[in-house]
């Protein structure tokens, strides 16, 4: 996920051919950590030659300027890519997969703790974690299923989340792991999408499940951990699972047949594409390992660290950053079952943690919070996420004394991912300015109104110049792991994002969907999401699919909803413009309504009752012109409405409410 550019590659050639060699396991084993550092120290002493060969093929001084400012950073990517590139050849030569590799990491700390559940304070050892997904694997096993089954995950972040996905995983069998969040059709549509043949839900989602229970085929066999009334689980036609796992084996299952590779399917995490329902991408072993080792790496962490992770395990975040230091490099991570922003710091100084993972939001929240003697008196050197702004950044690292943030850019199925390694304020990452071809990722200019590529008089895509904005993609090579791209579960959603003849004929590239800018130094930085997609909450929302929910809601009624910035806070606030000739629209009801069937951060803050949506002659709603005036009442004659979260309801924008909103005095 983390992956860097290295350019020095072509100047140096016993680095060239280090990457070349079959044999990578002894290369690795001969070279070590220190061996690796040396290596690339020594390219230092090229640096001078290639900045010369460049010189004299481009005749721009600026090249020296550039190539003295972004060395380092750059020569660090590359040892951080061969680390990875290494250990990933090593792993494919000898067969491993992702539970083979924490059977390794068993062997290294039987009796550390592996998981903390802050919840209850239960501590996990490596060898209690690897025993009870064991237990799993015997009771997913028992249950007739084989390689290539599916099994659906709906519970909300705990440790035996791990333990369900990780103990099939050692029999071949593949997690669907669904955001606790949803309730009816996108739940439903998730269950659905993985072809599931069964489905593990926590007792605390027991009323979601009931809502859906009628509408999943008899045949998908249901359990149930945690505590549930017999009453309760026989109206749901479902098993307690947690004594079938307390008298199962905790000894290690027989290999699953035909075994598992790096570059076979662990399991799936949803994710809001640019067009409907949430999408299920494939991750595979190799996908799993990289974004772990990347953000291990680049991110400077060492075994001892204690990650404080409060994202949901459902993302890969929390799941395969967080937890997968766990797994693989044997850190000890504290699992938080929900963000708590007043108990954050106090959390970390109870469990001694020296790394936080965080989303833009969560840094804001924290901020947010009245001044207290914990937030100074904690051990937390490093921050780890995504979408953190820079007025945020410095605010944050300022008041909080965290000394490093690891921000990155990636998505769960991107093959384009980058992060910022050395502390550039607002950058998700870079790409090399002096050899950008090496790492093949473009930031290309596209339509701004329609969001087409566009293209040259050779039909290749068009590159953008430093500052200017574009659309970022990722040339595809299944036969590399860290270039391959293995989609999602519905193909026809894997060949929305494949484009075709990018940086040459017939080459074939992953479109991210998210425009970013690049400085002349070749930082990256975000500007915003694509298509029909905003961030919120750290959420991907897809406006398409709450249209959908609202118009059925409304009677079919026309609605168009968009997200819209609001000063001073990350991502877009959902708004929806509603068709409404009555002028009595029920706002109260509404809001019950969208309650049950919508999560928290897909709900509207703003409405906009019009008589009419603006509509093309193909009947497609128009954005633009609703995007552009915002929630501001100034711009319109419709009403809005905000929708106060503390007092429960929706409440008209004037004038006083709006600059309340913007200026920062109402939170959100």
């Amino acid at each position: 996920m983390y992956c860097v550019n290295p350019i020095f590659f072509l100047f140096f050639p016993p680095l060239l051919s280090v990457t070349r060699m079959h044999n990578a396991a002894s290369v690795s084993a001969s070279l070590g950590s220190v061996g690796l550092l040396r290596l690339v120290g020594v390219s230092w002493s090229w640096t001078l030659a290639a900045g010369l060969g460049v010189y004299l093929g481009t005749r721009s001084w600026k090249y020296f300027y550039i190539a003295a400012r972004t060395a380092k950073r750059d020569l660090n990517g590359l040892y951080v890519l061969l680390r990875v590139k290494l250990a990933l050849w090593r792993y494919m030569r000898s067969g491993s997969n992702i539970p083979s590799i924490f059977a390794q990491t068993v062997k290294r700390h039987p009796n550390k703790p592996a998981l903390i559940y802050e919840a209850t304070g239960e501590t996990w050892t490596y060898t209690q974690l690897d025993e009870i997904s064991n237990a799993v694997a015997h009771w997913a096993r028992g249950q007739g299923w084989v390689s290539g089954d599916v099994v659906a995950l709906f519970l909300e972040s705990r440790p035996l989340h791990v333990a369900l996905w990780l103990g099939l995983a050692k029999v071949g069998v593949e997690a669907a792991l669904i955001n606790f969040s949803l309730r009816c059709d996108p739940l439903l549509h998730c269950i659905g999408v993985s072809e599931s043949r069964a489905i593990v839900f926590g007792a605390e989602l027991a009323d979601a499940m009931l809502e859906v229970n009628s509408s999943i085929s008899q045949s998908m066999v249901r359990f149930c951990t945690g505590d549930l009334s017999a009453e309760r689980l026989a109206a749901l036609g479902a098993q307690p699972l947690d004594p079938l796992l307390a008298t199962a084996s905790r000894h290690p299952p027989s290999p699953c047949v035909p075994p598992k590779g790096m570059n076979d399917r662990l399991f799936y995490i949803y994710t809001s594409g640019t067009t409907g329902l949430p999408k299920a991408a494939i991750v595979v072993h190799s996908r799993y390992y990289r974004i772990a080792a990347f953000g291990y790496f680049a991110f400077r962490m060492h075994p001892d660290d204690v990650i404080y992770d409060c994202l949901p395990l459902y993302h890969s975040a929390g799941n395969i950053i967080g937890v997968g230091q766990c797994l693989i490099h044997g850190l000890t991570v504290v699992v938080k079952r929900k963000f708590s922003a007043s108990r954050f710091w106090e959390d970390c100084i109870k469990h001694n943690c020296t790394v936080v993972q965080y989303i833009g939001e969560i840094c804001r929240y924290l901020l947010s919070q009245p001044v207290r003697p914990s937030e100074k008196g904690h051990k937390v050197r490093l921050a780890v996420g995504n979408g953190l702004r820079p007025s945020v950044w410095e605010a944050f690292t300022e008041r909080f004394g965290v000394g490093q943030i690891g921000e990155f850019y990636g998505a769960t199925e991107c093959n384009c991912s980058i992060a910022n390694m050395d502390g550039k304020v607002g950058a998700c990452g870079f790409n090399s300015r002096i050899l950008p071809n090496v790492y093949p990722i473009r930031l290309v200019k596209v339509n701004e109104d329609t969001m087409e590529l566009i293209r040259d008089s050779r039909g290749l895509c068009v590159p953008c110049r430093p500052g200017e904005p574009g659309l970022l993609v990722g040339r595809i090579n299944q036969k590399d792991p860290l270039r391959r791209f293995d989609g999602y579960a519905n193909q026809d959603a894997t060949k929305k994002k494949i484009v075709h003849n990018v940086f040459r004929k017939n080459d074939t590239a992953y479109l991210s969907g998210d425009v970013l800018v690049m400085d002349e130094l070749g930082y990256m930085y975000f500007r915003d999401r694509s298509g029909d997609t905003f961030r919120w909450r750290g959420e991907n929302v897809s406006t398409t699919e709450v249209e959908g929910i609202l118009s059925n809601v409304l009677d079919q009624t026309d609605v168009a909803v968009y997200g819209v910035a609001v000063p001073g806070v990350e991502g877009k606030a959902g708004m929806a413009a509603i068709a409404d000739a009555t002028g009595k629209f029920d706002c109260g009801g509404f809001l019950q309504k969208i309650q049950r069937l919508l999560p928290s951060y897909a709900r509207p803050v703003f409405l906009r009752i019009s008589p009419q949506v603006d509509t093309t002659g193909t009947f497609k709603i128009q954005k633009t012109r609703l995007q552009r005036e915002g929630f501001d009442p100034r711009l319109t004659t419709d009403q809005i409405f905000f929708l106060n979260g503390r007092a429960g309801r929706y409440e008209p924008v004037d004038e006083e409410l709006y600059c309340s909103i913007v200026e920062g005095r109402l939170s959100l």
